[in-house]
């Protein structure tokens, strides 16, 4: 009898075990369930809330035009066609049970630019034609978002198409290009820098010269899986001075600014790019094989709450790159390495008398890699005019009515600095002044920092200026000082 209880007791917790694991979540489910959070932190330690602006979770019967700019639809192009012979074509982006579907497919009746794409050293190509003058008639897709963000972490859960094609998870701004992954499914050259079974992450410097080589860091990561067989969740954590990336919520490299140096230029908002490209040294693909689709799960991205009213522009007020004005349309031929001001992007104003004396110094820094610096002069130079100064464009500041704390990081050389330094607020105009300046610390940074008060809400053209006076400053040698990371936080 106590043998067969003993039996049926262990045959029942059997049935008892067996149904609480035919009960616990999958992967995917896991995923869904920490939908609000990063898989590399699923209990939010880090205190990330969702821009709910780039994330998507294609849940749709199309995809959304608000938030992805799609290459090639009603015939725009933004920055390039795809990685010639191949051709973004807008009718290979679906949305389809829950994800995002960017189609390679084999398509010699379809009408190619006729045109060509060259990328550096690695090869040119027309659409549709390969470089020898085999046809090649490979259509592809591409999508991006049509916001941009400045810091926080970025991640997909996505599976690549099986062939020798590319799907690619990517960021670009000002002066930078950040490849969180390069997959290929099923390349012809085994050997190659990315394999079916390889991850190739990659940082690009476009600052001029933009020629390369520009690439200022890479990491491939050796795989127990192939990238075309199932989803795998990938993501990136960009800070003020470190990348870190994940493979299926394990942190697989960690870059640094202090490794890097002013290599670093991972400093201005990035705009998101998922798509499909041929590599023709990791071999070309054939008609056999396709169509074959990159699928995205999802995209989405966090970042961290800040007080810094200024934060979404804190690479303009850092000195690192253009304020974007992205209710305007983006021009399409804006590439990383274009400085030209235009309706989208606008730089710090430095007319030509000022320029003699200020300007954006690389290399000297707080945070990024850059600082506005007044360079002082020496005993055979003075100010002509009575000031010099760096003015924001039109409509770049936008405060409500309220009482706040102006404050920015200074750097002061030895030798007589100003004694004040001012920062004004054009419209309504209120002058803040930074004063004893030669009373503080010398060659290390610095916070100054002033309460202000605004009764009225900024107008559409407001803006700060920074101030160097002549009157602050001595008749001869006057020292350097740098000024960075300019914040404004409510009281």
């Amino acid at each position: 009898m106590k043998f067969n209880n003993f039996i049926f007791l262990v045959g029942f917790s059997a049935i008892i075990m067996s149904c609480k694991a035919q009960n616990q979540p999958t992967t995917k489910e896991k995923i869904e369930q920490a939908a609000a959070m990063p898989f590399s932190d699923p209990d939010n330690t880090g205190g990330w809330i969702m821009n709910t602006e780039l994330s998507d979770d294609f849940n749709g019967k199309e995809i959304d035009t608000v938030k992805w700019f799609v290459e090639g639809r009603n015939g725009d192009y933004y920055i390039w066609k795809g990685r010639a012979p191949s051709q973004f074509v807008p009718q290979n982006v679906s949305v389809k049970d829950g994800k995002l579907k960017l189609r390679t497919a084999w398509e010699p009746d379809y009408k190619f630019y006729d045109e060509s794409y060259a990328d550096g050293g690695m090869g040119s190509s027309k659409y549709g034609v390969f470089k020898d003058g085999t046809p090649m008639p490979v259509t592809t897709a591409g999508v991006l978002t049509n916001k941009r963000f400045l810091y926080g972490y970025m991640e997909v859960r996505s599976k690549v198409g099986n062939a020798a094609i590319t799907g690619a998870f990517w960021a670009i701004g000002h002066e930078q290009e950040l490849d969180v992954y390069e997959l290929m499914g099923n390349p012809k050259n085994k050997k190659g820098n990315i394999r079916e079974d390889s991850y190739l992450a990659t940082a690009h410097d476009w600052s001029p010269p933009a020629k390369r080589p520009t690439k200022i860091f890479n990491h491939i990561e050796n795989l127990d899986f192939r990238t075309a067989d199932d989803f795998h969740v990938y993501g990136a954590e960009w800070g003020v001075d470190y990348l870190k990336l994940f493979i299926d919520g394990k942190m697989i490299r960690h870059f640094t600014q202090k490794e890097l140096g002013t290599a670093f230029v991972l400093n201005n908002p990035m705009e998101v790019w998922l798509d499909s490209e041929i590599f023709f040294w990791l071999g070309l693909p054939d008609k056999e094989e396709l169509p074959v689709d990159f699928e995205i799960d999802y995209m989405r991205v966090w970042q961290k709450p800040s007080d810094n009213i200024l934060v979404k522009d804190a690479a303009f007020y850092g000195f690192e790159g253009p304020i974007l004005y992205e209710e305007n349309p983006r021009p399409l031929k804006l590439v990383p390495e274009n400085s030209e001001t235009n309706d989208y992007q606008k730089f710090w104003i430095i007319d030509e008398a000022s320029s003699k004396f200020l300007n954006i110094a690389y290399g000297d820094y707080h945070k990024g890699v850059n600082s506005l610096e007044f360079t002082g002069y020496g005993k055979t130079d003075t100010l002509e005019d009575e000031k010099v100064v760096a003015l924001g464009p039109e409509g770049s500041l936008k405060l409500e009515a309220g009482n706040y704390t102006l404050s920015a990081k200074v750097w002061l050389d030895q030798g007589v600095i100003p004694e004040n330094l001012y920062v004004i607020l054009q419209n309504p105009k209120l002058e803040v002044t930074f004063s004893d300046l030669r009373k503080l610390p010398r060659r290390e940074w610095i916070t100054i920092e002033a309460d202000i008060s605004r009764t009225k809400a900024s107008a559409v053209n407001d803006a700060l200026a920074i101030e160097v006076r002549k009157k602050d400053l001595p008749k001869i040698r006057a020292a350097k000082i740098l000024i960075d990371d300019i914040q404004i936080k409510k009281k």
